[in-house]
């Protein structure tokens, strides 16, 4: 059910995020937003939100959903329209908006996930070892031992 629910948030940011962006750059079709919304939400969810976020946290994850955002529109929008400088300020504002609409739901995520692991988030390598160094004396070639 939590699925179901923040797939339908992300869908409506993103079309909300589509709309402001797109329509008011350019006369963009309702059939354009939706199929970017839907084409986004899906990308965004099974990239950042289940591979990214739980490995690099919030913020950078946010700045990775900006880059995805900004890309897609960009590639698919010289597709369909046909200003350059209208289309990068198009994909400006569209990714703006929704990575800051997606901090708030990374910040939601982090919650639930949380929640389910018993109070620790699950991260890609060891803390313990982070900080590990390996020491050895200088060798030089030049001494024959």
């Amino acid at each position: 059910m939590r699925l179901i629910t923040i797939l339908a948030i992300k869908f409506i940011i993103c079309t909300l995020a589509f709309a402001i962006g797109l329509d008011l750059f350019f006369d963009a079709s309702a059939s354009d937003i939706i199929s970017f919304s839907l084409f986004i939400t899906i990308i965004s969810y099974v990239v950042s939100d289940r591979m990214i976020l739980p490995r690099l946290g919030n913020i950078n994850t946010a700045v990775i959903d900006f880059l995805l955002v900004y890309m897609a529109v960009w590639i698919f929008g010289d597709i369909l329209f046909e200003s350059y400088l209208q289309l990068a300020w198009g994909s400006i504002v569209t990714a703006s908006l929704f990575a800051g609409a997606e901090l708030a739901i990374h910040r939601y995520l982090i919650r639930e996930t949380m929640n389910d692991t018993g109070g620790q988030q699950q991260t890609g390598f060891n803390r313990n070892l982070a900080y590990g160094m390996e020491m050895a004396e200088e060798q030089d070639p030049r001494d024959k031992k």
